[in-house]
This record gives C-alpha cells, sequence and structure tokens, in this order.
C-alpha cells in the first residue's frame, strides 16, 4: 500500500501545530469559517505558518466565502492549497486558479454525481475529501463517519486524489484505511479533548495507527 498522507484540519496556535507535525502530519489546516469552533484568525495564522518547518503544507479551509475574501486571505498568508467546504460552484473554484483547490464532498445520494463532475471540469483540482453530510450547522469537524464499506465498493480509478474525513479516530483510522485504501486522511474532533483544542497524545496516536497500517 502508498503511503497514506495525514492532514489534522483546525490548528489555532503554533504549538499545537507544532506537536501535529512532530507526530507526523504532512499537512495542517487552518479554518477560516467564522462559525466553526476551530476558527482562526489571519494574525493568528501567520504566527503558526512562521512556525512550521519545511515541507510542511498549510491548508487554508474556507465555507461558501468570497472569491474576494479568499484571494485576500491566502495572498498576505502565502498559501497556494485551499479547502472548500460548502456549495461552491465549479466556476468558483476554477476562477481561483492557479490555486490549488480541494474540495470537501458529503457522502450522500449525490456523491457519485458530483464527483465526476469535479474531476472532469475543475482544472485545478488537487483532491476530493468525502466527508459526512452536515450537521448542526457546520460542514465539516462534526465527528460523524461515512460508510466506509459502500465507499470501498464504487469505481473510482480515474478519481483524484481522495482524502478520507468523518468520524475519524486513533480507534478506527486504521480499520478505515484498510477498506478504503484513500491517499489521504483529515481529522478534526477525532483528535480533540474538548471540542476545537488539539491533544497532543491523540495526534500522535493517531499519526502512529495511520503509519502501522503502512508497514
Amino acid at each position: 500500500m502508498k503511503r497514506v498522507r495525514i492532514k489534522i484540519c483546525g490548528f489555532k496556535d503554533a504549538n499545537p501545530a507544532l506537536m501535529a507535525v512532530d507526530a507526523g502530519v504532512d499537512a495542517i489546516g487552518l479554518n477560516f469559517v467564522g462559525k466553526s469552533p476551530r476558527v482562526v484568525t489571519v494574525e493568528k495564522a501567520k504566527v503558526i505558518l512562521r512556525a512550521l518547518p519545511a515541507f510542511i503544507e498549510p491548508v487554508a479551509l474556507f465555507c461558501d466565502t468570497s472569491t474576494e475574501q479568499i484571494i485576500s486571505t491566502v495572498k498576505e498568508l502565502g498559501i497556494r492549497t485551499v479547502q472548500l467546504h460548502g456549495k461552491e460552484p465549479l466556476s468558483f473554484a476554477n476562477y481561483l486558479a492557479p490555486l490549488r483547490i480541494i474540495k470537501a464532498l458529503p457522502f450522500d445520494d449525490q456523491f457519485a454525481q458530483q464527483i465526476e463532475i469535479w474531476s472532469e471540469q475543475c482544472e485545478n483540482l488537487a483532491g476530493i475529501i468525502v466527508d459526512a453530510p452536515p450537521k448542526d450547522g457546520l460542514t465539516g469537524g462534526t465527528g460523524v463517519a461515512i460508510d466506509w464499506d459502500k465507499l470501498a465498493m464504487m469505481k473510482r480509478s480515474h478519481w483524484p486524489a481522495l482524502i478520507l474525513a468523518g468520524g475519524l479516530s486513533p480507534k478506527n483510522v486504521a480499520n478505515a484505511i484498510a477498506k478504503v485504501q484513500p491517499f489521504g486522511v483529515d481529522v478534526a474532533s477525532g483528535v480533540e479533548v474538548t471540542k476545537g483544542e488539539k491533544d497532543e497524545q491523540l495526534m500522535r496516536a493517531f499519526c502512529d495507527a495511520v503509519y502501522s497500517v503502512q508497514q
């Protein structure tokens, strides 16, 4: 099995982000969704980014934000990869080129059709995050798992990089990877003791679990 990439999303301070790096992540997510318990300010994001070592990819997460605001934010921060977690249309994503787009799609009845459309028509698409449908007004970080068996049975030889999210934790991520065999995994609430606050031991246990599948 190829090495599965790890992204932990929702950092608000530099120290937890560095703990995640030490645990073995490939990417960190900076959440700019105002209603999220993991929202970070641009000024705080700058502090986090200055602390990151080379080869760790920062990803800026937005949900139904204007293209002007997204471009302004990532330009100020020097980020090249944007995660769209709302109902953004293809034209929206294409307008953001040359920014790299990771599009989050809920695993619902429209998922198969949506991933085909995005795969074929979004030229700056870097990956698809498959997540649970929205819950309690949130489009991510809900802690709800999807049906891994159903996803694993779908034909996806021509899909872009598939990043698995939704209810992942140190206890179940190895099983999820074994079933789905994704390009990467993305976690937020599964490595938190309290909502929005990352836990060093949980982050380390999560990364260890991911790497254990590939030994």
